[in-house]
């Protein structure tokens, strides 16, 4: 590891502290910015160390990937704050016309605009829409600076109407797997040899229950969410049986 990231690391980690005390010290609650996978993997090492204060994960929904700690408890405190979280559906003006967009062109408008990444979470994209979730305090900013996405004239507009179609269902699936080693799996899930997934562990790309996973032969449980960045997420379900050559027959939830 560079110096450069262990500065940022430690930054990071007096950062959860600083939040941590003030929440515990002034009766408060406290939120950092939205975290990726590896700055929620620092904070979930720390947990421990800061469940003093009080501490909870959100990001919008239940399924999403990018979230923020709010320290503060609820029980001492009396009362709640709701996390300053808001969604914003982006369309285009005129679909009939409009490019179809990805994920990070979608990203990349939002960068170009010159916000901080900690103030954007999820972005859950359709064919040529997106459903942004973002901080309350930038949302009328990306209203009102972002009008187009490559060729492509836009609309942002706050809204609540988007539980239901936020909703992600999981694709299940039954696969044939050597053991339920997390590399093993992986591979079976992402069509990969079992030499490419194991990269991918020492590459640092594989988080298990928001928690990255350095273990490459960790058995996998029944319920754990396994984040294979560049690749996607999926739920193990569990082991099924047993095939006539002797693999395992396994059920997992694969999120597209």
């Amino acid at each position: 590891m560079s110096q450069e990231n262990e500065k940022e690391i430690q930054q990071l980690k007096n950062r959860f502290r600083d939040l941590a005390d003030k929440a515990f010290g002034q009766n408060m609650f406290t939120f950092t910015g939205f975290l990726g996978l590896n700055e929620q993997d620092i904070f979930r090492r720390m947990e421990g160390e800061l469940c003093y204060a009080g501490v909870a994960l959100w990001g919008g929904t239940e399924n999403t990937d990018r979230k923020m700690v709010r320290f503060g408890s609820v029980e001492e405190l009396g009362y709640e704050v709701p996390f300053p979280i808001v969604c914003i559906h982006i369309c285009p003006l005129m679909v009939k016309f409009a490019d179809r967009l990805s994920h990070r062109d979608f990203l990349g408008a939002l960068m170009n605009l010159g916000i901080e990444r900690s103030t954007i979470g999820d972005i859950k994209t359709g064919d040529k829409e997106a459903y942004l979730f973002c901080t309350r305090q930038v949302a009328e900013f990306i209203c009102a600076n972002l009008v187009q996405i490559k060729h492509t004239h836009v609309k942002c507009m706050v809204t609540e109407n988007y539980k239901e179609l936020m909703k992600e269902e999981p694709e299940k699936v039954i696969l044939q797997a050597a053991s339920l080693r997390a590399d093993a799996v992986a591979a079976k899930v992402y069509h990969r040899s079992r030499g490419e997934s194991i990269e991918l562990f020492r590459a640092g790309k594989v988080f298990v229950d928001g928690r990255l996973c350095e273990n490459n032969a960790m058995l996998l449980k029944d319920g754990q969410t396994v984040n294979v960045r560049g690749f996607g997420k999926f739920q193990f379900l569990g082991e099924r049986g047993e095939t006539r050559k002797g693999k395992l027959s396994i059920e997992v939830a694969v999120y597209r």
